[in-house]
Parts: structure tokens; sequence; C-alpha cells
């Protein structure tokens, strides 16, 4: 039976969610910067850990200070 990659505990087929290649219960599919919860196929990845896309992932690895100014920029 696969384990989350996340909690390393056994993953059943009612609880799972196919997402990076590997199998994840629901609840520990969750950005790694800001744990927000993520659904199968909505995120972006980096070094096999999921980031949700905006503001997260872009803000992370994309552009330097992207966005259109004020309040859209973002910058960690």
């Amino acid at each position: 039976m696969p384990k989350c990659p996340k909690c390393e505990k056994e993953v059943y087929f009612a609880e799972r969610v196919t997402s990076l290649g590997k199998d994840w219960h629901r609840p520990c599919l969750k950005c790694e910067k800001c744990n927000k919860t993520l659904a199968a196929g909505t995120h972006a990845e980096r070094e096999g850990k999921p980031y949700c896309h905006k503001p997260c992932y872009s803000a992370l690895f994309g552009p330097v200070g992207f966005g259109h100014g004020g309040t859209e920029s973002h910058k960690y």
C-alpha cells in the first residue's frame, strides 16, 4: 500500500488523492508556503513539494516583484 509523502502513513483507496506522481491524503496535500489545501492538478511543484500557483509559487520562484505594483506585487 502506498505511503503519503507528507505524513508517511498508508493511503487507503477511499482517501487517496494522486498528484506529483504520488498518492496523498487529501488534508496532507497542502502548499508548503501558506498551508492552503490543494486539489490534484491545481498547483505547481518544486523539488517534489507542492505550492499554490499564486501567490506562493510565483512569488518564491518567479521573477522578483511580479504583479502590477501595489497590492498585487508579492515578494517573500
